[in-house]
């Protein structure tokens, strides 16, 4: 199975930043321009362990209802689906 890696460096403190990363709050105040909405699940804070969030969204004028899971978490080091 074909594995996509993202490195990102980010000078801030690492929890601050891992935080951030699963902030429900966070990500539609950064998606505010496409309309992104929580709507089932967690829909706002901080999503954890076991917790899904489903996300409405418009995609090169299609609407789609995406659902990310937080599978395993160990803060502030990773999360994974």
């Amino acid at each position: 199975m074909p594995v996509i890696k993202i490195e990102t460096r980010i000078k801030g403190d690492v929890k601050v930043v891992f935080d951030l990363a699963r902030s429900i709050d966070f990500h539609l105040i950064s998606t505010s321009g496409s309309k992104e909405r929580a709507i089932a699940g967690k829909t706002s804070g901080l999503i954890e362990e076991g917790e899904s969030v489903t996300w409405r969204a418009k995609h090169m004028g299609v609407y789609q209802n995406l659902i990310s899971k937080v599978a395993l978490l160990q803060r502030p080091n990773y999360f994974a689906n």
